[in-house]
Parts: C-alpha cells; structure tokens; sequence
C-alpha cells in the first residue's frame, strides 16, 4: 500500500467516524458509564482523530494521551458533577468505548 493510499484510508475512517457522532446529553450516557465504556476526551483534543487512534489500535499515541491525562476513563467524580449540571455532548463510538466531550457552556444548572 503507497503512502497516499495509507492517507486516503485514514481519511475515509475518520470521515465516517464523524459522520457516526451524536450531540447527547448524560442521560444517554448512563449506562455506558455504568458498563465501563464512557472515555473522557479533553477539550483540547480533537475529538474524530482520538476515536481513529482508537480504531487503528495506535498504542504508541493513546498511551501518550493517557498518560497526560486528556484522555481517560469517564470517574464517579465526572459523573457526579455531569448528573448535577446536565451538560451536552459530542459522542462517538469506538467500540466497545464511548468516547464523549463535554459541549462547552450546555449545562443546565
């Protein structure tokens, strides 16, 4: 496969990843939390291009987001906090994770 094919690839995931993203709000997001799955994506980060490092297993990049903590699994703290607030989200499934952002200015309360 020639570089230019490996891009078109790579481009054409991350174009139906987007294509498959929702604008939801913690209600729907629930039980993902209480299976496990709900993935927390800092602001800072572009939301499609973590769920295609996800897609693509990319070990190497998701462990440096890991590790700098813009990337994590959604805590009993978030999900007090998000219960309290009613904030919106811009979701997208890299099965089996959730992986949400939180919508800045949405909250409710």
């Amino acid at each position: 496969m020639t570089e230019s094919d490996e891009k078109f690839e790579a481009e054409s995931l991350k174009d139906s990843l987007n294509r498959e993203t929702a604008t939801v709000d913690w209600q729907e997001l629930v039980r993902h939390f209480a299976r496990g799955v709900l993935i927390k994506v800092d602001a800072s980060l572009d939301l499609i291009d973590v769920a295609y490092h996800m897609a693509v297993d990319d070990a190497d990049a998701l462990k440096q987001m890991l590790d700098e903590g813009t990337v994590m699994r959604v805590s009993d703290d978030d999900a007090r906090s998000w219960n309290q607030r009613s904030p919106r989200f811009w979701c997208v499934v890299s099965a089996p994770w959730v992986l949400v952002q939180e919508q800045a200015g949405t909250s409710l309360h």
